[in-house]
């Protein structure tokens, strides 16, 4: 649990989850009676590393020309000038010159949905990390669960195509989850675990910092489903472990940690008070102006 203020009653919801661990910062304040229950609890305080969230929104095979411009401009006029936060928008490949115009003047950063492992070549209907970054991409999602399903997507291929982001000057957004028929068998660690060693296969440890993760249960995708925030949080530590074990514990904390899966605004403020929880990789809630800014706008 994460809190600005923590109270009494605070403690008392700690001890009915069965934790006894709270997470502060430099802002926390803690009241006199919370204090007294901390210490005859014996609860754990722990301080919360601060990593700038990102709020990327993958728009799928949505938008017109005309209709991203629009979306876009309406997130623009109103989250442009945010600065402790990040703000991905991820068109279709046809739409990406369109958004990136769009928002050229503001904070809003561009991404693209996938790419291919090579800069150029006879790879019909494949699109290069050079040509994304020649529209002005900074981020790529790479491994997306429907990339996964429907098109071929795995472990390997996953891997190169980091690779190449990360030379080529992209931030990765490398997705990974378990589907419902994993996670009832049990078996969502080893799924998840699997899907981070191999995506993050022989990658230099001055360009992990560079690379986001976002962990997408795949039950969970558009079906109205979403993870609770214990569920994702238990994950999401889980991967950080992961990735302390293929680098350190200093590039551990400090890679940035994205939850997707049917996130709304009604839910995203409780996933956002995780400690290991980033941000989110946004779709459905995504394509409408008015609920992408409240999920932005989080904690207003």
């Amino acid at each position: 649990m994460y809190k600005k203020l923590i109270c009494y009653d605070d403690i008392l919801s700690t001890l009915k989850t069965g934790k006894r661990v709270i997470y502060i910062d430099n802002s926390t304040i803690i009241t006199p009676e919370a204090k007294e229950a901390i210490s005859r609890f014996k609860i754990e305080l722990r301080r919360r590393i601060m990593r700038k969230p990102i709020i990327a929104g993958n728009w799928k095979m949505h938008k017109t020309l005309k209709e991203a411009e629009e979306l876009a401009n309406g997130i623009r006029d109103s989250a442009g000038n945010l600065q402790d936060r990040e703000i991905v928008l991820c068109p279709p490949f046809t739409a990406l010159l369109t958004v990136k115009n769009a928002v050229s003047s503001s904070n809003i950063k561009v991404g693209a949905q996938d790419m291919f492992w090579e800069d150029e070549g006879a790879y019909t209907g494949e699109v290069s990390g050079k040509m994304l970054m020649d529209i002005g991409c900074e981020y790529v999602i790479i491994g997306h669960s429907e990339r996964r399903k429907y098109f071929g997507e795995n472990d390997q291929t996953v891997n190169k195509k980091v690779k190449k982001a990360l030379d080529t000057g992209l931030t990765p957004i490398v997705c990974v989850g378990e589907t419902l028929e994993e996670r009832e068998k049990g078996i969502t660690m080893s799924v998840v675990r699997k899907q981070v060693l191999d995506g993050l296969k022989e990658i230099e440890k001055e360009k992990a910092k560079n690379i986001v993760i976002a962990y997408e249960p795949v039950w969970a995708i558009g079906t109205g489903k979403t993870a609770t925030p214990e569920q994702a949080q238990e994950v999401h530590a889980y991967i950080r472990k992961l990735l302390g074990e293929i680098w350190d514990n200093e590039i551990a904390e400090n890679i940035r940690i994205l939850y997707g899966g049917s996130i709304k605004p009604e839910n995203i403020k409780d996933l956002m008070k995780e400690p290991d929880i980033d941000g989110g990789l946004v779709g459905g809630a995504s394509l409408k102006a008015d609920s992408f800014l409240k999920i932005i706008f989080y904690d207003e």
